[in-house]
């Protein structure tokens, strides 16, 4: 089978700390595109991961132009996802866009319709769904082990951990903080676990509390004053339209120890499930309370605990290439994608307005017909 032929859109720090690296990895594809607003960047990276003949753009609508390009990687700020996109999209590409889908949900709504109207293929990058823990409760919920799940809990907390590089810290180019950046993970990993996409409406709340509170403590440094323009917390509650309640936890700093990034915790009819020290499920079993722990490693023998299938950015891609290549269903759909963006608007919407949101599901039921 003829190699795909890929172009990247932002060669920054999620590009070098993940795309660029798990594609090489993999190495389905061949990288014969860079392109960044700072040329230097694009040079590197394609020096670094390149064909020997690849080119480099500063815009990336010359990039577009090349037909022998197959996918495309979008790459770049919050802010620009929805246009490079819709643009790519409408080339003629395929496209993988970094998460959150958009700025907001009108965005992503946008990207959906763009994909199904073209008729390429359009995923979203929430490699947490590749990790091991995440996929074995994947597997439970989808084999009815849990029952009914009508509760969970999908957190991303930071106690001191703000991203101080880029553009993290400006809400207008990210459209928020901690909610939009690593909630978005406990978000999506949580509703495909429930398999669970009909909100019915939100309350949110998010503070600044602590974006000028000196010296911060952060992992990566202090700031200055007033360049912390996001919210350093938030928090959703979320009602389905079976019922089901979902609790969502975020933030960058928060004075908590009980810290925990992208994990899931899941209570059903028969059983639930959590992250909190490996995978636990826990059910009654023969009438006493048991829990189950699986061993999640490489599996028995002293000199190996890794995986084969490497790690889940290098699983994500996999997943990528194959369902481009084969033309089958890609793993992260973006209709699923953008009812997390649709959350997320929701809560942000709420914390302003100080009511719940409902939500108006029937853009998404249009994009079925």
């Amino acid at each position: 089978m003829a190699r795909l032929r890929a172009g990247f859109i932002g060669c920054g720090g999620i590009a070098n700390g993940k795309h660029l690296p798990a594609q090489k990895a993999v190495n389905l594809i061949d990288m014969v595109a860079f392109c960044d607003l700072v040329e230097e960047r694009a040079v590197k990276a394609a020096q670094t991961y390149g064909t020997p003949d690849a080119k480099v753009y500063t815009d990336y609508k010359e990039l577009l132009k090349d037909k022998s390009i197959d996918m495309v990687f979008v790459l770049t700020p919050n802010r620009s996802h929805s246009f490079i996109t819709i643009d790519a999209l409408e080339a003629g590409k395929h496209v993988m866009c970094e998460k959150p889908m958009a700025i907001n949900a009108e965005e992503a709504l946008k990207m959906v319709e763009a994909a199904k109207r073209t008729g390429k293929k359009l995923t979203i990058g929430y490699q947490n769904r590749q990790r091991a823990d995440s996929r074995f409760i994947k597997g439970e919920c989808d084999e009815g082990n849990l029952g009914d799940i009508y509760y969970a809990r999908a957190t991303a907390l930071r106690r001191r951990a703000v991203p101080t590089w880029g553009v993290f810290m400006n809400e207008y180019e990210q459209g928020g903080g901690p909610l939009i950046d690593i909630g978005t993970h406990a978000l999506d990993l949580t509703l495909w676990c429930m398999n669970n996409y009909r909100p019915k409406y939100c309350v949110g709340t998010t503070y600044h509390k602590l974006g000028e509170v000196f010296p911060t403590g952060n992992a990566w440094g202090d700031w200055k004053s007033g360049d912390l323009t996001t919210e350093d917390s938030a928090f959703g509650f979320i009602v389905m339209e079976n019922g089901a309640t979902i609790m969502l936890e975020s933030s960058w700093a928060l004075n908590m120890l009980d810290t925990r990034e992208a994990v899931t915790t899941l209570c059903g009819t028969k059983g639930g499930a959590d992250m909190n020290d490996g995978v636990r499920i826990n059910m009654i079993h023969q009438g006493r309370q048991c829990f189950m722990k699986p061993n999640l490693g490489g599996g028995g023998v002293d000199f190996y605990d890794g995986s084969s299938e490497g790690t889940p950015q290098d699983r994500e891609a996999r997943a990528w290439d194959l369902a481009v290549m084969n033309d089958t269903e890609v793993f992260v759909k973006p209709e699923q994608a953008y009812v997390v963006s649709l959350i997320l608007n929701g809560i942000y919407e709420s914390a302003k307005s100080g009511k719940p949101y409902y939500f108006d599901l029937s853009k998404l039921d249009n994009l079925k017909k």
